[in-house]
């Protein structure tokens, strides 16, 4: 069973991971509109894998005696400045997420909930994974600067990149 805290905690991280994959998934509609279909794809595929990490969520609350509330989104921003504005975004928004991942971890901790702990781990790895991608894709634009053949081979590389994950919300729950 769940403590109460755990469970309202855990149901913080359902709204966190659902705005994530609503964050990417504005940020995949404006780059295939701006021409970018390797950042679009990349972009969606990210959104599909946020939208897999709530459910994944909601279904442990739920096994664990828990009720998963499915969160009231605000809508996200529609339009960017750049690709490296917006990939300077994605970091910082995995850099929160990993902040909140860290926070619930340590509440499971003080409430010696070892079960969710355990669950959690998934959750740490996923992050440092997210995280180094998304420093490795600000690197490359960096060494890219404002050559537009170069954003144009970095369109079409950056769908393929992407995390040890590779699209998998991790282990059922079941």
């Amino acid at each position: 069973m769940l403590s109460p805290k755990i469970e309202k905690a855990l149901n913080e991280q359902v709204l966190l991971e659902a705005e994530s994959s609503q964050i990417y998934l504005a940020m995949a509609s404006w780059a295939e509109v701006e021409g970018l279909s390797g950042v679009a794809a990349f972009l969606y595929k990210h959104s599909d894998e946020e939208r897999l990490h709530m459910l994944k969520l909601v279904k442990f609350i739920n096994e664990r005696g828990g009720h998963g509330v499915i969160p009231q989104l605000k809508a996200p921003a529609a339009k960017y400045k750049g690709v490296k504005e917006l990939f300077q975004q994605v970091l910082d928004h995995e850099i929160l997420v990993s902040t909140e991942i860290n926070r619930l971890v340590d509440s499971c901790l003080k409430e010696k909930d070892y079960t969710t702990h355990n669950f959690l781990q998934w959750y740490v790895s996923e992050q440092i994974e997210e995280e180094s991608l998304a420093r490795h894709i600000l690197d490359k634009l960096k060494l890219i600067g404002g050559d537009k053949s170069g954003l144009y081979m970095f369109d079409r590389d950056v769908s393929s990149m992407g995390g040890a994950a590779g699209g998998k919300a991790g282990p059922a729950t079941t």
